[in-house]
Parts: structure tokens; sequence; C-alpha cells
């Protein structure tokens, strides 16, 4: 979607690769890199293209809306109203939040040998999704879309992973499981923790007891369980008010209600 996009906004700008390149201070091949998806964009070159381009990190990543005036979106919220089911993602909302708790699920358990880059997308997902079905809002304020081997986080997500990687955050190294490649996220750094609450990390350590001794064929099975799934079409963003028409096959608000 992001690569698309970014070819999109150039070709309608009538400028070359390697105009928006130098505008961008980076190497043409890099620029290029970036249109064929071979490269995911970092926080700031992100915000470097939406200046550029006269467009918002969101639309950027989802694709949206390039034909009305841009909107500009400070924080991650969530309506009440039942027929507004879609999360607005942002970049600068709550990249501290996701900083914070991909370190702590990757201190906790990322070095068990299933938890490659599949299992920790789903841990994730099971993490925001049934916090969301039983407090109505998301930890990491991801936006995760419906894809074959069940939900993936969007391009938000790599952005962040790429700066911190960048920053010595984190290492991600390939690894053999079995008979296949795997790509395992290390922390390098303790998480601070000071933008997560308590009651959301208790949250976050229920699932990770729960789910994180699975495999990712498990986990994507149990994903493709779940009515946010079920109801949303390939390739779409899953909206997270789904999560409150849930069966008993994935629902934790019923379990929760029982003790």
């Amino acid at each position: 979607m992001f690569a698309s996009t970014l070819t999109r906004l150039r070709m309608d700008s009538g400028m070359s690769q390697q105009e928006v390149a130098d505008n961008l201070s980076m190497a043409r091949a890099t620029y290029a890199n970036l249109e064929t998806g071979k490269k995911s964009p970092t926080l700031e070159q992100l915000a470097q293209i939406g200046k550029l381009f006269e467009v918002t990190e969101t639309q950027l990543i989802k694709g949206i809306a390039l034909d009305q005036s841009p909107q500009v979106v400070t924080n991650v919220e969530f309506s009440n109203e039942a027929d507004d089911i879609t999360p607005r993602e942002t970049v600068t909302g709550k990249v501290d939040t996701l900083r914070e708790v991909l370190l702590y699920i990757l201190d906790k358990v990322g070095a068990k040998p299933n938890v490659g880059e599949t299992v920790l997308y789903k841990l994730l997902y099971f993490i925001d999704f049934d916090y969301y079905e039983k407090c109505g809002k998301s930890i990491t304020g991801l936006t995760y879309m419906k894809n074959h081997h069940g939900p993936t986080p969007t391009q938000i997500f790599k952005a962040v992973v790429n700066e911190m990687e960048r920053k010595g955050d984190l290492e991600i190294v390939p690894t053999k499981y079995f008979n296949h490649l795997q790509k395992k996220y290390l922390p390098v750094v303790k998480p601070e923790l000071r933008h997560v609450e308590a009651d959301e990390l208790r949250h976050i350590d229920e699932v990770l007891a729960r789910l994180s001794d699975k495999s990712a064929t498990e986990l994507s099975s149990l994903s493709h369980r779940d009515m946010p799934w079920l109801a949303t079409a390939d390739g779409d963003d899953i909206n997270y008010q789904l999560s409150k028409y849930r069966t008993a096959d994935t629902s934790v608000k019923e379990l929760e209600d029982e003790l």
C-alpha cells in the first residue's frame, strides 16, 4: 500500500525518482527501494515524504483520501458509537507505548524458540483485540489488516521497528526453526514502561501466559476463528469493535465474567 501510494504521488507531481530522492536527501537507489517495497520507511522518512507531498503519514501508509485535503490526526481515539468501527491510527500518537510494549513482550518471551515474527504479530493482535473487547480500547494503537496467514500489523509497525533497530533498541536476527527460517526480534534495552498502565501490563502478562508457547500455525488457526478476522475482507483493515461480537472460541470477556 505504501509503495504504490508513494509511486502515485511522485508521478502525479511530475518528479523523477532522482528529484524526489534529492528532496529527501537520500540516494536514488534508496528511494527506489521504497517505491518497490524492498525497503520499509523509517518514521523520519515518513515525515519527510509527507511534508514533501503535503499528505499525512496515515494517508501515506493507508493510501486513502489522496484527492482530499489532508486530515491531521494527533492521537489514537476510538468512538463509542456503534456505527464507527474503524480505529484511527497515527504515527506519533502511541509510538512510545508501542515501543515499550514491544520491548516488554520481547524481554518476556522473545527468547522462546517459537517466537518469530509471525508469532509476535499474533501476540500483538490478541493483546490489542482482547483488551479492546474488555475495555473498549487498544493498548498499542496499531491497525491490523487481514491476510492469508492471519492479522498483520500495518506499515506503521515496520516503521517503528526500523527506527528501534537504527537506535539500537532491538536486533532482528534470522534463525533456523525446524525446516524454515524465522525472523526473531531480540531486545537490546529494557523497557521503561512509562506509557503503559498497570492494568495493561497485567493484561499483556495474561495473554503471554496463555498464548506465547503456541506455534505460529496454532496462533494463525486461532486468529482465523476470531470474528474480527472472519468478518473482514482480504486485505482490509480489521475493525476493533468487531471484537464485541466474538464467539466462545476466542472471547475473553465471557471468560472474565464467569470468574
